[in-house]
């Protein structure tokens, strides 16, 4: 298996030895004035761990973002009971009704989240974003999120549903925006460090330092993780950096310089038929084939308070690195022997994606008055200049370790997909009456794209080869306060997805790509009420539909000889309707006003989602079937969360208890399970996690985190490509984690 190399180690060595060297210098010399004044820091506020972990909305307008009248959640982690070691998203986002999340296994290297029945696979159906950075591999190639920040180095999670399609993207789900902690600024340097060890050989570590000297804030951490994991052949490791820089140029002109790298190896265990699982849920029947993705996120960061209207920033970051993979690829029936033909056991196939993604975005805000009433103005640019070389189908080893290496030259597929895409957007809000406020916007999208190479077998005059992306996005809203801390809002905005790499790369010889395919093209509505009641109740419920045209699937059609093929072209459309209601009620606030050591909250986060083909065909048998009225593959109708948090001085404990519905894996609604597992009804399952936490001595932390304490086995999908094809995937039985921290 591969190793950590020498230059990486290296690396990360010089930047946090060049930070301390810094922070120490700072202390041991005799300080300046500087050149502009001090600025007078705030009080600091100490918050109970239980208000902090509600959650709130954004505010309505947040630095040159507007949020007014849209569906926001901010969840706070800084004192979460949550298990941050491994990333458990089933935790993470417990308070955001209806985010349904894939766990093909207990690692909490890939982050697969949506909501309002979007496929959850790598959150490609949202527009995912790191200090504001957007980390999407390719919007235009392959739009997963590869990129995952440890959730130890995370302060808050911000979310904005469909609605964000106009300020961020263009994507159906909308927007999830990962805030990194930021350094103690009182201090020039401090050091906080966080080690876990649990089930399964887990073992975590994760260390980091920051402080501010003179006008330099700086924050920069490293986190190692490793696990034999709950399955056989299921073991993995990660490592992650990162370093940021804040230099105020004056007390208007901040500049930020940000680094972050990530890279994993994960070994890849084999779906398996559904008697295995039922059999034994740990097994595993692929022990050759392996996962490693490298990504680079670097980014300038440039904030301008022009006047005390007007603020411009500006953002300039690049996603550079690899996704690789080597596999023998089968369904979970064929079993990976000895192959006494050929005296040796089969050779794998090699992929390998290369990413190269930049982007350049300015964006301004800017305060005024229409008819003598408040207006807000938010505008932007984003340039992006995308080039993704894909790899596929190469010979490799008949190895077991993880080997890229090639045994034949020559790849199935060699391929490069290029695009060019420049965006203009515009959201206004205008308050025409003191507790209403009125929004519209626009988005402009205008890119191209160019896929060159070859595909063995396969004429390439039959590939479409250029695809013009040409959108124009709109969107309004309204929203009404009632009080201070209550109020209605609703809103309607268009979004699309363009079409990428996978919808038109034919699969085998047999498969024809139209080569005038469409991009998907939709829109998000939502109404909802919000807010608070004294300091007891605090509420979010929210009606939404969600329109999706233009869906990609197979028709069979017959050539001019006679021949059957399989047709990629544009099969259908869907809509998702339902609800999401959110509610947390502290008792001892609503019983007594005194102040009191104890704390206690109960919550539950609850969605209704009724995703269904409105028109649709797809394949069957060879087939050409009506899907009109099928629910939406990977779409379960009801998903809860419900927990109890009760704290007592340094000592705080969260009970949660969880409900997933049942979903189809395909389109056609296929109930019973087919031999190898890769279609089939996913069964509903319930859950219950339990963590504890003591804090004491101001500094200093322990906790015991205890996932699916029932020890319930169960799956979340039956995967249609990674890390299949080849059968359903267990997620994690029962684990326990105890983790101790300290800051410094």
């Amino acid at each position: 298996m591969r190793r950590y190399s020498d230059y990486r180690r290296l690396a990360v060595t010089i930047i946090f030895s060049f930070i301390v060297s810094i922070a120490s210098f700072a202390q041991s010399s005799g300080e300046k004035k500087d050149s502009f004044p001090e600025k007078i820091l705030d009080s600091v506020v100490i918050i109970s761990r239980l208000k902090q972990s509600i959650i709130k909305q954004l505010p309505d307008v947040k630095g040159t973002y507007l949020f007014v009248a849209k569906k926001s959640e901010v969840i706070n982690l800084e004192k979460a009971d949550v298990n941050k070691v491994d990333n458990n998203p089933r935790q993470l986002f417990s308070k955001i009704p209806g985010v349904f999340v894939y766990e093909t296994d207990g690692s909490g290297n890939q982050v697969n989240i949506a909501a309002r029945g979007l496929d959850p696979h790598r959150s490609w159906e949202m527009n995912v974003r790191h200090n504001d950075i957007m980390t999407n591999s390719d919007l235009y190639g392959y739009p997963a999120s590869h990129f995952n920040p440890p959730t130890e180095s995370i302060e808050k999670i911000e979310i904005v549903r469909g609605s964000g399609a106009l300020q961020y993207g263009a994507q159906f789900g909308g927007m999830v925006n990962y805030i990194t902690r930021e350094a103690d600024t009182a201090k020039k340097i401090s050091f906080e460090t966080q080690n876990a060890a649990g089930s399964y050989g887990l073992y975590s570590t994760y260390n980091a330092i920051g402080g501010k000297i003179k006008r330099l804030q700086y924050y920069a951490y490293a986190n190692y993780r490793k696990s034999d994991g709950y399955r056989d052949n299921s073991n993995y490791r990660y490592f992650a950096s990162h370093v940021h820089l804040i230099y105020f140029l004056s007390s208007k002109i901040k500049l930020r310089a940000e680094y972050n790298y990530m890279d994993y190896l994960n070994h890849l265990n084999g779906g398996l038929t559904d008697k295995q699982f039922y059999e034994n849920p740990r097994q595993s029947t692929r022990n050759r084939n392996y996962y490693s993705p490298t990504i680079h996120v670097p980014s300038i960061q440039f904030d301008y308070e022009v006047n005390k209207n007007t603020t411009l920033n500006f953002i300039s970051s690049a996603i550079l690195g690899s996704r690789n993979s080597v596999q023998f690829i089968a369904l979970s029936t064929v079993a990976d022997t000895f192959n006494t033909a050929i005296n040796s056991y089969n050779t794998r196939q090699v992929d390998i994606d290369k990413y190269h993604s930049y982007a350049q975005e300015l964006r301004l805000r800017h305060f005024y008055q229409f008819f003598s009433k408040k207006a807000t103005l938010v505008t932007g640019v984003r340039y992006i200049d995308n080039n993704l070389v894909r790899k596929q189908l190469g010979k490799g080893t008949t190895g077991f370790d993880y080997d890229l290496t090639l045994t034949d030259s020559l790849w199935g597929r060699d391929l490069t997909f290029k695009t060019k895409n420049i965006s203009v957007f515009a959201e206004n809000s205008w308050n025409p009456l003191p507790k209403l406020s009125l929004t519209a916007g626009v988005r402009y999208e205008n890119g191209d794209t160019k896929m060159r190479g070859t595909i063995k077998t396969y004429n390439p005059d039959d590939l479409p080869v250029n695809i013009a992306h040409r959108f124009m996005l709109w969107g309004f809203g309204s929203q009404y306060n009632i009080t201070d801390n209550i109020n209605v809002f609703a809103n309607w905005a268009q979004a699309y997805r363009p079409v990428i790499f996978a919808d038109i790369i034919p699969t085998t010889t047999l498969n024809k790509v139209d080569k005038h395919i469409r991009d998907a093209f939709g829109y998000n509505a939502e109404a909802g009420i919000r807010g608070k009641v004294k300091n007891f109740l605090h509420f979010d419920a929210t009606l939404f539909y969600l329109n999706y045209h233009n869906r990609t699937g197979n028709i069979v059609l017959t050539d001019n000889n006679n021949q059957t093929y399989f047709f990629k072209t544009n099969t259908g459309n869907s809509h998702s309707k339902g609800a999401e209601v959110y509610l947390e009620v502290q008792p001892i606030k609503w019983i007594t006003s005194y102040r009191t050591k104890w704390q206690l909250s109960v919550y539950s986060s609850t969605a209704y989602i009724n995703a269904k083909y409105s028109k649709g065909t797809v394949v069957a048998g060879g087939i050409n079937k009506d899907i009109t009225g099928n629910r939406v593959e990977v779409s379960p109708e009801w998903i809860t969360r419900n927990g109890v948090q009760v704290s007592y001085k340094g000592f705080s404990s969260v009970v949660q208890y969880s409900y997933t519905g049942s979903a189809f894996s395909d389109a056609l609604n296929t109930v019973t399970p087919n031999s190898s597992g890769t279609v089939g009804k996913v069964p509903s399952y319930q859950l219950v996690d339990w963590n504890f936490t003591y804090r004491f001595c101001r500094r200093y932390n322990v906790k015991l985190l205890m996932n699916n304490i029932f020890d319930k086995h169960y799956f979340t999908e039956r995967p249609a490509f990674f890390p299949g094809p080849g059968g359903l995937y267990p997620s994690d039985g029962r684990t326990i984690i105890l983790s101790a921290g300290a800051l410094f």
